[in-house]
C-alpha cells in the first residue's frame, strides 16, 4: 500500500477539528460520584479556603494523592468560574497534549506516517477517550509519564547533539517529577523500573552514562520536594499516611478494597485499545524484532516501548489494588508501536485487523435496548431507556467507521483508512460518555440540589446520614456534616473527630438543637429512621438514590 500522509495544512485542519470534538463535550455531563465529585470538590475547597497547601475533602485533610491536579483545577476555577467545564479542563488538556506528544515523537523516531498513525490511535482508543473526559487523576499522570517517556526516547535515539540530548533528558526528569506530583511515587517508579528492565534485557550499559543523572536528579528534587516538605511540616500525619498507607499498603495489601485477580487487566486492555486491539498484537510482534533502522548495539526505541508496556502491565497486575484506569500509561506507548506498524501495513492486513469490529458494533446496536432489563429500585427504567439511543449511536458510529476504513483500505488509501477509523473510535468513545448525562439522577447530586437550591440558606447545617455522595458538596458549594458513615475518610476523621457525628442518636440530638437544618438520607434509611425517631422533618426532594429533608 503506497504511503499517503495529509499535507501540513490538512493536518492543521484535522488538528483543529479533532480538538473541537475532544473539548466540546467536557461540560455536557454533570459531575458524578465518586471521582469526579471528589477531585472537583477538593479544588473548590482550595479556592474557598485560600489554603492551597493542605488538600481537603469535605473539610477533612485528604492526603491520598499529591496536589498538582488540585492546583491546576483550582486555578481554572479562579480564572473561569466553578463549573463542569473547568472541573474537567485539566484532564482534557493533558489528554489532548498527550496526543500531540505522541505525534511529534512518532514522527521524529519513525517518520511522519508513523507519527500520524500513532496520534490517530491515541485519540481514538476507547479507554484513552473515556479517561480523557473524566475528572480523575490518571490522565494527568499519563501525560507526564508519556512526556518523560518521549523525551527519553528522543534523547537516546539516533545521534542527537550533546545539548539536545541533555535538554531532552532534563525534560524527562522534570516530567517524572510532575508525574510524582500528579499521583505519587509511581511517577518515578514506573520509568525507573522500565529502564532497569530494558538494561537487563539489552545489556546496553552505556545508556547509564547518557542519563545526565546528576543534573536530572537535582531538577527532580527541586520540583518534587517543596510541597512534600511544606505539607509534612504543617501536617505531621502526612508522611506515614501518604508514603506508607497510600503506597506500600495499597500495593502489597487489600486494605483499599480494590482487589481483583491477576488477569484483571487483560480484558481491560483488550477493550481499552479498541478499535485497534488486533493491530496492537501485530505491532507488539514487530517490536519484538530488532529494528533495522537502529543497528545492533544501539538504543532500540521500539523495544524500550515494549518494555515500558510490559513492565507497567505486570506491575499493576501484581498489585493488591486494581482499577481499570491504572494501565492508561501503556496506551500512548502502544499507540507509538501501532503507528510505527501502520506506516507500512499492507492492505489485506489492515482489512483483516479492522473488519472483525463489525461484530461488536452490531452487537451494541442489537443489545442496547436490553439495558433496560437492568432497571431496579435504584435505577429507573425510564432513565435507562433514555440512554439506549446513545448506545445505539455508539454502535452505528463504530460500524460506519469500520466500513469506511475497509473501503479506503481496499483502494490503497492507508491514511484515509486510519483517519476514518480514528474518527469513528473517537465518536464511539464520546457518545456513551455524553449520553451518561441521562443517568444523572442516579450518579450525581446535581438535579436534587437544583430542586432545593431556592430553600438553601448559607450557614444552615446540612447533614448526610449513613451515606456520602462526593458530588453533593461540590453542587451545594459548601461542606456537609457526615453522620455514621465515614467512607474513605475514616483515617482523616480520626484526626479531626469533632467534625463528625458518630451515630444516629448523636445526630438526633444535634437536629433537635438546630433552629434550621437539612439532611440527606438513602431512601431505605430514611424510611427506617422516621419510624424510629419522631423528629420534626419534612421531605423536600427525592430521587432514586437520595432523600433530602429539612427542619420545618
Amino acid at each position: 500500500m503506497p504511503e499517503q500522509i495529509p499535507r501540513r495544512a490538512t493536518l492543521l485542519i484535522l488538528l483543529c477539528l479533532f480538538g473541537l470534538a475532544w473539548f466540546s463535550t467536557i461540560d455536557y455531563r454533570d459531575l458524578i460520584r465518586p471521582d469526579e465529585g471528589r477531585y472537583a470538590e477538593i479544588a473548590r475547597e482550595m479556592v474557598a479556603s485560600g489554603d492551597w497547601l493542605t488538600p481537603r475533602l469535605n473539610g477533612f485533610k485528604y492526603f491520598e494523592k499529591p496536589a498538582l491536579q488540585y492546583w491546576a483545577t483550582a486555578t481554572a476555577f479562579s480564572l473561569f468560574g466553578v463549573n463542569e467545564w473547568t472541573a474537567r479542563l485539566w484532564t482534557a488538556l493533558t489528554g489532548f497534549a498527550g496526543v500531540l506528544m505522541v505525534y511529534f515523537t512518532g514522527m521524529r523516531l519513525f517518520g511522519r506516517p508513523a507519527g500520524f498513525g500513532a496520534a490517530a490511535v491515541t485519540i481514538s482508543s476507547f479507554l484513552y477517550v473515556f479517561i480523557g473526559h473524566f475528572n480523575t487523576l490518571d490522565m494527568g499522570l499519563t501525560f507526564f509519564l508519556t512526556l518523560a517517556l518521549c523525551a527519553f526516547l528522543l534523547a537516546q535515539s539516533g545521534t542527537p547533539a550533546p545539548d539536545a540530548r541533555r535538554n531532552w533528558m532534563l525534560t524527562a526528569w522534570a516530567a517524572a517529577a510532575l508525574a510524582v506530583l500528579s499521583k505519587g511515587l509511581i511517577g518515578a517508579l514506573l520509568p525507573a523500573g522500565t529502564l532497569v528492565a530494558y538494561l537487563l534485557w539489552q545489556r546496553d550499559w552505556n545508556l547509564l552514562r547518557r542519563l545526565h543523572a546528576g543534573a536530572g536528579l537535582a531538577l527532580f528534587l527541586v520540583i518534587v520536594s517543596p510541597w512534600l516538605i511544606a505539607v509534612s511540616v504543617v501536617n505531621p500525619e502526612f508522611f506515614h499516611f501518604f508514603f506508607i498507607h497510600e503506597h506500600f499498603e495499597r500495593f502489597l495489601t487489600k486494605v483499599h478494597g480494590r482487589y481483583e485477580p491477576p488477569w484483571y487487566f487483560i480484558p481491560v486492555l483488550l477493550l481499552g485499545m479498541a478499535p485497534w486491539t488486533i493491530t496492537m498484537f501485530a505491532a507488539i510482534a514487530r517490536a519484538w524484532k530488532p529494528d533495522p533502522a537502529y543497528p545492533a548495539g544501539r538504543f532500540q526505541p521500539a523495544r524500550f516501548l515494549l518494555v515500558w508496556c510490559a513492565f507497567i502491565f505486570l506491575f499493576f497486575s501484581a498489585s493488591g489494588s486494581k482499577l481499570a484506569s491504572y494501565i492508561l500509561p501503556v496506551m500512548p506507548a502502544l499507540a507509538l508501536l501501532i503507528g510505527h506498524y501502520l506506516a507500512t501495513i499492507e492492505r489485506r492486513a489492515l482489512l483483516w485487523q479492522i473488519l472483525p469490529f463489525i461484530f461488536p458494533a452490531i452487537a451494541v446496536i442489537v443489545l442496547a435496548p436490553r439495558i433496560v432489563d437492568r432497571a431496579g429500585p435504584g435505577m429507573p427504567a425510564d432513565l435507562l431507556a433514555n440512554y439506549v439511543p446513545w448506545l445505539v449511536l455508539t454502535g452505528v458510529s463504530l460500524l460506519i467507521g469500520v466500513v469506511t476504513c475497509a473501503i479506503f483500505a481496499m483502494r490503497g488509501r492507508r491514511s484515509a483508512a486510519v483517519l476514518s477509523m480514528a474518527v469513528a473510535g473517537l465518536a464511539a468513545g464520546q457518545l456513551p460518555i455524553a449520553g451518561h448525562d441521562n443517568l444523572t439522577p442516579v450518579y450525581s447530586a446535581y438535579e436534587i440540589v437544583e430542586n432545593i437550591r431556592s430553600q438553601l440558606t448559607p450557614g444552615v447545617p446540612f447533614y448526610v446520614v449513613n451515606t456520602f455522595d462526593h458530588s453533593l458538596p461540590f453542587y451545594l458549594g459548601r461542606t456537609v456534616t457526615m453522620v455514621g458513615y465515614k467512607d474513605e475518610l475514616e483515617i482523616a476523621i480520626s484526626w479531626e473527630p469533632e467534625k463528625f457525628i458518630p451515630d444516629l442518636d448523636a445526630f438526633a440530638r444535634a437536629w433537635t438543637a438546630d433552629d434550621k437544618a437539612f439532611a440527606m438520607f438513602n431512601p431505605d434509611d430514611w424510611d427506617a429512621f422516621r419510624k424510629k425517631y419522631a423528629l420534626p422533618m419534612v421531605e423536600i426532594a427525592r430521587d432514586p438514590r437520595r432523600v433530602i429533608v429539612k427542619k420545618p
